[in-house]
């Protein structure tokens, strides 16, 4: 559970955020360059101040290039729709090297404290400190490629990702010649080399914020008993990846048996919830050694469109480009050299 300390009565809203600190609730975002997830965020704690005519909301950025001009334009537009009894109690703040920057007041010098602390503790816990778009943008060109073949807007790629143009530009100049450029300014990759493949998959598992859970009990539940649980939990934003994710697309893959279950958790712009393994599995302990046998891999979907798949059950499967990353992970590599030639030939085509 989201850890609150000197709490007092907790609304439903405070669910949603990342500390209540007295009466200041408080959520923190780092690295975010999208005005999208800002707004997410000041309608969150605008929430949780709605409920509580004693709280006061603050949104903390760490680690953000949005501008403090930019900032406070948002801060205009939100001022507009926001109640205005609501609207006073609430605070945007920018982390700075000396203190925190408050649209539209700086937060006096206890609160400022209070705000430290809550970033460090909220850092700590966080797997990864900021969302790697240029990971995102390469893995969604990707699912592109082998999904669809028609080229996307870089206006796409940005409301897909959940990042802003600069972030999208970037990304696709590192491709280079890679990334082939229609007269109206849509993108679609060439070929995807297999080199570039490899490459990518190497950073897959910091940019998923990779975590493994390994039973300690000397019993393990089977993977599909812990699957049967999970469709009764029903977890918010979880779909199934990995070795069964694979064999949905393609039931021809060569497996024996599955060696662990492979989830990815859609949780963009904020760090994974992890409160449903416990209710999933008590004897479920995290293991930081990757190459220790997990019987539970968690993987953080950070796009803004999860691209999940329905699935029967009432969870999800993880997409394709996601299940590749799994296999990779779990050293299945004939497995993922044969799925990922499967993806190609039953590639559409342009």
């Amino acid at each position: 559970m989201k850890a609150r300390s000197n709490r007092q009565a907790q609304t439903h809203a405070d669910a949603d955020v990342d500390a209540r600190i007295g009466n200041a609730v408080i959520e923190v975002k780092f690295g975010v360059d999208a005005i999208r997830t800002l707004r997410t965020s000041l309608m969150q704690v605008a929430y949780a101040a709605g409920e509580d005519p004693t709280a006061r909301g603050f949104i903390v950025l760490v680690d953000s290039p949005i501008s403090e001009e930019r900032l406070r334009h948002e801060w205009e537009k939100a001022a507009t729709v926001l109640r205005g009894d609501v609207l006073l109690r609430l605070t945007i703040c920018l982390q700075t090297p000396d203190r925190f920057l408050g649209i539209p007041h700086d937060p006096d010098a206890k609160t400022q404290r209070v705000l430290s602390e809550v970033v460090e503790t909220e850092r700590g816990r966080m797997h990864t400190t900021r969302t790697d778009y240029s990971f995102i943008i390469q893995k969604l060109l990707l699912h592109r490629w082998l999904t669809n073949p028609e080229p996307v807007t870089s206006e796409w790629l940005g409301r897909t990702a959940g990042c802003s143009y600069p972030a999208v530009a970037r990304a696709l100049n590192s491709l280079g010649s890679l990334v082939e450029r229609t007269s109206d300014r849509r993108v679609t990759l060439r070929w995807f080399p297999e080199d570039v493949f490899a490459r990518i998959a190497a950073t897959a598992d910091r940019a998923r914020s990779t975590i493994r859970f390994a039973d300690q009990s000397g019993q393990p539940r089977s993977v599909e008993s812990h699957l049967r649980r999970l469709e009764k939990l029903s977890p918010p934003g979880l779909a199934v990846g990995g070795a069964l994710g694979a064999n949905h697309y393609d039931p021809g893959l060569d497996l024996v048996g599955t060696p662990r279950l492979d989830l990815s958790l859609h949780c963009p712009g904020k760090k994974p919830d992890l409160d449903f393994i416990q209710r999933l599995d008590p004897a479920l302990k995290r293991v930081d050694d990757p190459l220790a046998p997990a019987n539970v891999v968690l993987h953080a979907v950070r796009h803004a469109d999860p691209l999940f798949t329905p699935r029967d059950g009432g969870l999800a499967w993880a997409d394709p480009v996601e299940c590749l990353f799994d296999l990779h992970e779990a050293r299945l590599d004939q497995q993922a050299n044969q799925f990922l030639k499967t993806l190609q030939r039953q590639r559409p085509a342009s």
